[in-house]
């Protein structure tokens, strides 16, 4: 059933896995991501961590707590969209070129 399936192989490439998500993790911290809503009046910037950096509000938006809101809300999704969008390409990046089936 698992004829040539190498057990140590599968072992070291999940080390270098492991390894690997780790660099992307601190590489993350350096990758920004800005969204903007309201043609610019929300500004929301965060990391490829999810951590937010910035936010810009305009103060038009000081007077009218509900549009303040609804923009936030818009800006703060986009930008997880983003994060997450940069994630699943560094995972897919990562996987690449890894099949524990194949042997060298």
């Amino acid at each position: 059933m698992f004829e040539g399936f190498d057990m140590s192989k599968m072992s070291q490439m999940m080390g270098e896995m492991q390894e690997k998500a780790k660099e992307i993790q601190e590489q993350a911290k350096n990758v920004q991501f800005t969204a903007k809503a309201g043609g610019g009046l929300v500004e929301i910037t965060a990391n490829g961590a999810g951590e937010v950096i910035d936010l810009n509000i305009d103060d038009s938006l000081l007077e009218d707590k509900t549009y303040l809101q609804i923009l936030l809300i818009s800006a703060m999704n986009d930008v997880t969209k983003m994060i997450e969008e940069n994630k699943k390409s560094q995972a897919m990046g990562m996987m690449g070129g890894m099949n524990p089936f194949t042997s060298n």
